[in-house]
């Protein structure tokens, strides 16, 4: 638990970023977690991922964006991204983070640049996730999932609901009766023992509550199960068999380079589809994924050792 709270702790902090972003070592171990720097390395790993029959959504990694120019590169980005996606025939969604369409400036700005890239979207039929940061973000980024979702009436936005929270259970109760598309993960920030389940089990627990209450629902609900716990993943099986829910109202979702050979087992018997980043601000994603699991943490530490 200490080693988790120190590198989320560090995911955050400046200091700690301008050090190991300097380490070309952290940069090679990094590309185990992203799939590279360019949006044409993004687009290829998609492809491979593709050809294995499974999903994927692309996600140009960067937040909390404190100039508003700065904005406009990242919606060309996306733009540009969507552009990519469509014109080589890719199964791929895009995810994004409202601070990096400058969400802390105004959500003014933030809801035109988000609106950009929505229309682009809608037009070529691809999904789009707006992903869920700290849980200071929670409510501001619910109200604007649900403004996008209904002023586009495009079935295929969804957000994220983080399953450590306090509050998620009301959450996906009233997102159920929306038939909201929501991807479901544990959670990768530290808070506060006021908002959020300290102790793993009572998370774990909380996890597969939710899930199984959220795909029991009536309607068009859709659920992304996003887990790498085997435990979660077997749970989720045995409920999808034991209910015969219909595979168009879920799918299982794991990050890029974290148990590959599972994603392509998972991938012959359900939808499945893996979270693919890139860009050049890898570093707070690359230590939030040191954080969830000691595995990755280990392989990072192999790594510098052999350098």
């Amino acid at each position: 638990m200490w080693m988790r709270k120190l590198l989320l702790y560090l995911s955050t902090a400046r200091w700690a970023r301008n050090i190991a972003t300097r380490w070309a070592i952290a940069r090679r171990v990094a590309r185990r977690f992203v799939a590279g720097e360019s949006l044409d390395e993004a687009l290829s790993a998609t492809r491979a991922l593709n050809a294995q029959g499974i999903l994927v959504t692309l996600d140009y990694l960067g937040e909390a964006v404190e100039k508003a120019e700065d904005t406009q590169a990242v919606v060309a980005t996306y733009l540009s991204l969507l552009d990519g996606i469509h014109q080589h025939q890719l199964q791929s969604s895009i995810s994004l983070k409202l601070t990096h369409l400058g969400l802390d400036i105004s959500e003014e700005l933030c809801l035109v640049n988000l609106r950009h890239i929505v229309g682009r979207a809608k037009q070529y039929g691809i999904p789009v996730t707006i992903d869920m940061e700290s849980s200071a973000y929670t409510d501001t980024t619910l109200r604007i999932y649900r403004t996008l979702r209904d002023e586009y009436d495009f079935d295929n936005v969804g957000t994220v609901i983080q399953a450590y929270l306090y509050r998620t259970a009301d959450d996906m109760k009233a997102l159920a009766q929306e038939g909201a598309h929501i991807r479901l993960c544990k959670g990768a920030y530290l808070e506060p023992a006021e908002v959020a389940f300290p102790n793993k089990a009572d998370v774990d627990a909380n996890y597969l509550r939710v899930m199984q209450d959220y795909l029991a629902s009536s309607g068009r609900a859709y659920l992304c199960i996003a887990t790498h716990d085997e435990a979660m993943i077997r749970a989720a099986e045995a409920f999808i068999a034991q209910h015969k829910i219909d595979p168009q109202r879920y799918e299982f979702q794991m990050l890029y380079g974290i148990r590959s050979s599972r994603q392509a087992e998972l991938a012959k018997q359900h939808p499945m589809r893996v979270y693919v980043p890139f860009g050049e601000a890898w570093y707070p994603y690359f230590v939030r994924r040191l954080a969830e699991r000691p595995a990755n943490l280990w392989f990072f530490v192999r790594s510098f050792a052999r350098a």
